[in-house]
């Protein structure tokens, strides 16, 4: 297990422990859904053309899967197409990271038959381990999907980002810190290299034929994710080097090894050797899209400011606090310190609501396998 500096142990070849459990991530997990949701065409797809001759069990797994809601319900909409084209037993794979709060999970889907799934022919599972490395049995799955988790990287490329919190580095509206291109550069080559990782190893699960859908936030010629969530929380740690409670060493080591990429960069590995895993997969369909947010639809509908900004926060909170709290010394005030942060970034959201807007942006690929 590697340590980062707060002491929170993260499992190799990860850079977080994983989202908030407990309920609170299936609860500020909506924004992503409408992600996912727009390429449930890909989905689709795929599952009505899987290669389902012969006998044996039919592997599906999702990799990311969270608490668990989202991930059910990709499976769902893929078995609608799949159940009717075969009669042989299917194993749903839900993977995670160990550190994962999977307890949510196991009670979606139920003991012994399936009740998210509601069928004889559904049996279901979860895997823990990061994604960057093999998981599964070779040649056991026929379908793999994985939404955002691939923005996650899984090591951190640089020791410290003096400027910034995130490696794309601040919105050019609010224009609050820097990366330099040097950094930048460092993290988009890792970035490629964990797709390339990632291909190898779904590469060995995958049967000849199989599909593999890869959804992940990112950016366009117009907007990143990143822009706004991460200039709110950046201006929210740097309130807290201003009080003294975050020594300035702190925040200069402490980054969100997260990478917005464009769809040219997601896609770069499956055709380019330098990342290791060019010819195993041939691109069937690229997307890339924004989606509406459903706390900025509901804002401009009620203009309810506090609610508002409690959902905004809660979002991002659910992703970034892990590293966030690794980040920071150990101390018997460091939960408090944490909650203070994301306090404070409620506050200034609700002071200036026009410094920090937030467009989804993201980007998928379906691709075949390959031999």
């Amino acid at each position: 297990m590697s340590k980062q500096t707060g002491g929170t142990p993260f499992t190799p070849h990860s850079t977080t422990s994983g989202m908030i459990g407990g309920g609170f991530y299936d609860a500020n997990s909506a924004a992503q859904w409408k992600a996912i949701e727009a390429v449930l065409p890909l989905v689709n797809k795929a599952a009505a053309s899987l290669p389902i001759e012969g006998t044996g069990t039919v592997g599906l797994a999702d990799f990311g899967c969270s608490e668990g809601r989202n991930s059910i319900a990709v499976m769902q909409q893929a078995l609608a197409i799949l159940l009717p084209r075969t009669k042989r037993p299917v194993q749903t794979v839900h993977s995670d990271l160990p550190s994962n709060d999977f307890s949510k999970l196991f009670l979606t889907l139920g003991a012994g038959r399936q009740k998210a799934f509601d069928s004889e022919q559904v049996f279901s599972a979860a895997v823990g381990g990061s994604m960057f490395d093999q998981l599964l049995p070779d040649s056991s799955v026929h379908l793999a999907t994985t939404f955002n988790a691939i923005g996650f990287l899984s090591r951190r490329p640089v020791d410290s980002l003096p400027g910034y919190i995130l490696p794309n580095g601040p919105s050019t509206a609010r224009g609050n810190g820097y990366v330099s291109e040097e950094d930048r550069n460092a993290f988009a080559d890792q970035a490629k290299r964990d797709v390339g990782a990632f291909l190898k190893a779904r590469s060995r699960e995958l049967v000849p034929g199989g599909k593999l859908l890869v959804q992940v936030f990112g950016g366009n010629e117009d907007a990143r994710t990143c822009d706004g969530i991460y200039d709110l929380l950046n201006d929210a740690v740097l309130a807290s080097v201003g009080t003294g409670d975050i020594a300035a060493e702190t925040y200069d080591r402490y980054y969100q090894a997260v990478y917005m990429r464009t769809l040219a960069e997601l896609t770069a590995p499956v055709t380019k050797d330098r990342y290791g895993a060019s010819g195993l997969f041939q691109i069937e369909d690229t997307k890339s899209y924004e989606v509406a947010v459903p706390f900025n639809e509901r804002y401009a509908a009620d203009g309810d400011l506090d609610r508002y900004a409690t959902d905004y926060v809660n979002f991002f909170r659910a992703f970034t606090e892990a590293v966030l709290k690794a980040a920071l010394p150990a101390t018997a005030d460091r939960d408090r310190l944490v909650d203070r942060i994301y306090d404070r970034a409620v506050e200034l959201l609700k002071a200036n609501p026009e410094r920090y807007p937030f467009r989804y942006i993201a980007i998928a690929m379906l691709l075949t396998r390959t031999g």
